[in-house]
């Protein structure tokens, strides 16, 4: 049990409202070391822009399209994995997403999803990168 769980209801709800409605975060990126974009089945999208230096996570961007549900969770993605190496990002989960916000409702569980899914997109396309350094230039070209 992390310590979040301890706070208070209305702590909880604080935080949550908080990470959603940040807006450090919220921005396109010039040439970001990995991008990926996902739609989810309820039609909201997540782009994310990472940053890095030697393997370690130095910045996570976004943008959506999506609900205030989807934005916190995005961001809670950028909270939960700036100064994470790459390999230890992968081990951040839908459920790390949910709990770090204390206040997603239930019936929103597939935004935590989403955000998820487009981060494991984006340290893909991070690897991918640094195996294949003219993929940054072309990919950088279309975003």
């Amino acid at each position: 049990m992390s310590l979040f769980n301890k706070k208070k209801p209305e702590e909880k709800v604080q935080h949550y409202y908080r990470t959603a409605l940040d807006t450090k975060r919220r921005k396109r990126i010039k040439d970001p070391d990995a991008y990926a974009r996902k739609t989810g089945q309820c039609g909201d999208t997540v782009e994310i822009f990472l940053m890095a230096d030697n393997d370690q996570i130095r910045n996570i961007f976004f943008e959506t399209n999506g609900c205030l549900n989807t934005s916190a969770c995005a961001n809670a993605v950028g909270c939960l994995s700036e100064g994470k190496t790459i390999t230890e990002a992968w081990d951040i989960t839908p459920d790390h997403i949910v709990n770090y916000l204390g206040a997603l409702p239930l019936e929103k569980i597939h935004c935590a999803e989403l955000a998820a899914g487009t981060f494991y997109l984006a340290l893909s396309n991070y690897k991918q990168n640094q195996r294949s350094p003219l993929k940054k230039i072309y990919q950088t070209q279309k975003i």
